[in-house]
């Protein structure tokens, strides 16, 4: 069994400290689990200390790390104290990547079919054009230059085509003029900080972490934004550009869905 602090170190132990941040951050461990991915059995063992079963101790810092931004404390200081007692930190590795919040991974990128079909036209335009001033009389008089128009003695101007960029994030402007067609979520720790975690209508994951005082997330989605806040009480909420006016007390544990329309709690 590895014990999370030397025996000189009068520190509280590594395991303490995360238990008593997730007790007054009102949250048990089934749902530290749920929120963090990391298995109930495990938490459980890194609360009394044991990180044998981590597998590691890189696996055991990311642990560490995940447990305590999922519990709204800094994670450094334990990571620190960890490596103290187990040998100091080790080279960096790519392991790393394993241990943050499940990402949504984006769409590739379609081909820009208005753009090539605009170059096709303007070489249609182009080539008529020439042939109209190289023909002179022989030209037919019929000739157009396209559809629905007539030819002029002046090379028409390259039409030109605008990128289609890829859809930006929502952010804090979005809210401003929230779609209709859509659910707009913005959370502002303007009381202090909380945990928050914010799933798609498909049950994604949209984020997962610590908002600190002073931080905004903005979210969007098709037909629904779930919420889980680990202290309501220092949240603002703005839904599809209406603040909610529900007071929330600090330290309590709110899970919230959001619809299209008026704010409404699922």
């Amino acid at each position: 069994m590895s014990i999370g602090n030397s025996p000189e170190d009068d520190r509280p132990s590594i395991g303490r400290v995360l238990q008593q941040a997730r007790i007054a951050a009102g949250l048990t461990v089934e749902e530290i689990s749920s929120s963090t991915r990391v298995r109930i059995p495990i938490v459980h063992a890194i609360e009394e200390d044991d990180f044998s079963r981590c597998g590691g101790d890189v696996y055991a810092r990311g642990h560490i790390r995940t447990l305590a931004r999922a519990v709204g404390i800094d994670p450094e200081p334990l990571v620190s104290q960890y490596d103290a007692g187990h040998g100091g930190r080790p080279a960096p590795t790519p392991a790393a990547p394993l241990f943050e919040a499940e990402r949504i991974r984006s769409e590739p990128r379609r081909p820009n079919w208005t753009a090539a079909m605009v170059a096709a036209i303007v070489a249609v335009v182009g080539f008529v054009g020439f042939t109209f001033f190289k023909g002179g009389d022989d030209t037919p008089k019929t000739t157009q230059v396209a559809e629905g128009s007539t030819p002029n003695t002046k090379s028409p101007a390259p039409k030109t085509s605008k990128s289609v960029d890829p859809k930006p994030a929502p952010s804090d402007s979005a809210i401003a003029a929230a779609p209709r067609d859509k659910v707009t979520v913005k959370l502002s720790a303007s009381q202090g900080k909380s945990w928050i975690s914010a799933k798609d209508h498909n049950g994604r994951l949209l984020f997962d972490g610590l908002l600190l005082q002073g931080q905004s997330k903005t979210f969007q989605d098709q037909e629904r934004v779930d919420l889980v806040l680990g202290d309501a009480g220092s949240i603002e909420l703005f839904v599809n550009g209406k603040k909610v006016e529900d007071k929330f007390q600090p330290g309590q544990v709110e899970r919230l869905s959001y619809t299209k329309g008026d704010p409404a709690v699922g």
